[in-house]
């Protein structure tokens, strides 16, 4: 009785290993991905927390904060160590989300869940690649489990809200560089200004194939061109993005400056690079017309 226990556990656990794969995040990545950087306030009650390419925010409430992206797998002590430098636990973290199901924004997601408790709300059509671990993405599934899976806790859709104590953000569903990319806007105070800032999920192309060649995937094309007039039409104050290089954050700010939310009301730089990458789109699409 007691070899057939033995055999039915070493059986259960020869099943186990065989479905888990372990996590292959990419490498090579740019340098810039990992070096650390000194997390500031941005606004009101939103902090840069991330790396010096990866952005990460912490939005802080009266009854907890909110964590946005969580970078490289490598980045968990960095930004744990940015939320502290600022004066604040990140045990007191209550609520994760991001703006895509890449690893690169994904990496310590797992982690910062599993330390802190928080829940996880996503745009509910970035799900599957969460459990998947990034391997059921339409491009970087390629290249397996890049992340470690997470299960979501509660799933949005467009214009959904994600609210904690006096703040209330509102996910908008941008698709197209993956299934579920999206922003959040939400209103902040600080002193006798209010602001409406956007974290924007610029909508850029990461393919070589043919739109029509990504059966996983048949309405990118359409997402893209819907998300591209949704994004024109954002009422806004200020701006970040999914990466600091996308709105310019090094060239805005040097290490050790002061506070300066008016740094990130440059407008006319968002709807530059919006069609800048929708001039990437549309060329694509001629291009892909005269493929084979």
């Amino acid at each position: 009785m007691e070899m057939k226990r033995i055999f039915f556990l070493l059986l259960i656990t020869f099943s186990f290993l065989s479905n888990a794969q372990a996590v292959s995040e990419p490498k090579n990545n740019p340098a810039e991905w990992s070096k650390p950087y000194e997390p500031f306030k941005i606004a009101g009650n939103l902090y840069y927390v991330g790396t010096y390419d990866l952005a990460s925010y912490l939005i802080v409430t009266d009854k907890g904060n909110i964590l946005i992206n969580t970078g490289l797998a490598d980045s968990l002590p960095m930004i744990k160590n940015n939320i502290k430098q600022l004066g604040f636990n990140y045990k007191d973290i209550k609520i994760l989300t991001l703006t895509q199901a890449h690893f690169d924004h994904m990496g310590a997601m797992a982690d910062f869940k599993k330390e802190t408790g928080a829940k996880l709300y996503v745009d509910e059509k970035d799900a599957e690649e969460l459990k998947s671990g990034g391997k059921s993405d339409y491009e970087l599934g390629k290249y397996g489990v890049t992340f470690k899976p997470v299960q979501p806790d509660f799933l949005l859709k467009n214009n959904d809200k994600i609210k904690l104590g006096n703040t209330t953000l509102t996910l908008l569903h941008h698709p197209g560089h993956t299934k579920g990319s999206c922003s959040f806007l939400f209103e902040t105070k600080d002193k006798d200004q209010t602001y409406k800032i956007l974290i924007a999920n610029l909508p850029s192309i990461i393919i070589d194939r043919k739109f029509s060649d990504i059966t996983s995937y048949q309405s990118i094309q359409k997402d893209y061109a819907e998300t591209f007039e949704a994004m024109k039409k954002i009422d806004f104050d200020l701006w970040v993005a999914s990466h600091a290089s996308q709105f310019d954050l090094h060239k805005k700010r040097k290490t050790g400056d002061p506070y300066n939310p008016k740094l990130f009301m440059d407008k006319e730089n968002y709807f530059k690079r919006l069609k800048d990458l929708e001039n990437n789109y549309l060329k694509k699409i001629k291009e892909d017309s005269t493929k084979k």
